[in-house]
């Protein structure tokens, strides 16, 4: 009777994958417990940014960590976590918050590769917080808060292909500048819905349950702002014009950038 020869406990094999689990286990420790300020702080000289937009106080690992944005001079936190990646699809899940002191956005972000992204988003905005941008920019404050109900985009070798969202107040109190006076009414429940157009984004205010806007902007990818306000918004303030015009004519447009300081 003869007896088989021993085999090595290490093969070729063996060896290869005892080295590629041990690689694949130090880069998923290497994510987990890397610490992102160390990184942004590398990463930062190479990143080119808005000029209204700065990162500081970078906290916590890349997993899962917070930083603290100026967005045209308005403080912003940002806190995200990762969920574990899809090999199959190339896309990592991720959950984001933004929030300021009174207002916050929450949404599931899902990065895929090479440079797509998809967004799901809700959140609430105390639209007081933001009065000094408001009153910079020309536009009209309202009491109280916005909510987002819902708020979907989508990017594919990074520009937006689509963008979806709604958003509603429950009416009250308005003011808006009038030269040297301020204007003043009280206004109806309202919503407004976001859509993408070939220039950009289109956002639609109107009362809600009724058919015509009130008032629509274009977002361009440039980052300029076309704003309309029809007739329909002055009947809601009760203000007088001319009894010519229709509901749906357009009494007031301008175009300007979208944050202050803009292009």
């Amino acid at each position: 009777m003869t007896e088989s020869a021993p085999k090595a406990f290490l093969r070729p094999g063996k060896v290869f994958l005892l080295v590629l689990a041990g690689v694949l286990v130090y880069l998923a420790a290497l994510v987990i417990w890397v610490p992102a300020g160390w990184l942004w702080h590398k990463a930062a000289p190479h990143v080119s940014l808005p000029s209204q937009v700065d990162i500081r106080q970078v906290s916590g690992t890349v997993w899962s960590g917070a930083a603290g944005i100026v967005v045209a001079g308005f403080p912003v936190r940002a806190s995200w976590e990762l969920d574990w990646p899809s090999l199959t699809s190339l896309q990592l899940p991720v959950s984001l918050n933004i929030a300021t002191a009174r207002s916050a956005v929450n949404g599931d972000l899902i990065l895929g590769w090479p440079g797509n992204l998809n967004l799901d988003a809700t959140g609430r905005v105390m639209v007081a917080e933001f009065e000094d941008l408001i009153r910079q920019s020309g536009g009209a404050m309202i009491e109280g808060e916005v909510l987002i109900d819902r708020v979907q985009l989508s990017l594919e070798d990074n520009r937006v292909t689509s963008a979806s969202g709604y958003g509603r107040w429950d009416g009250g109190a308005v003011s808006w500048p009038m030269g040297n006076q301020t204007g003043q009414a009280t206004f109806p429940p309202m919503e407004a819905e976001l859509d993408t157009t070939n220039g950009g984004l289109a956002l639609v205010v109107r009362e809600q349950g009724a058919d015509g806007p009130a008032a629509d902007a274009n977002i361009l990818w440039d980052g300029m702002m076309e704003l309309r306000v029809y007739k329909r918004m002055v009947d809601l303030a009760d203000q007088p014009w001319s009894d010519s015009a229709s509901p749906g004519d357009v009494i007031f447009r301008v175009r300007q950038p979208l944050l202050p300081g803009g292009l």
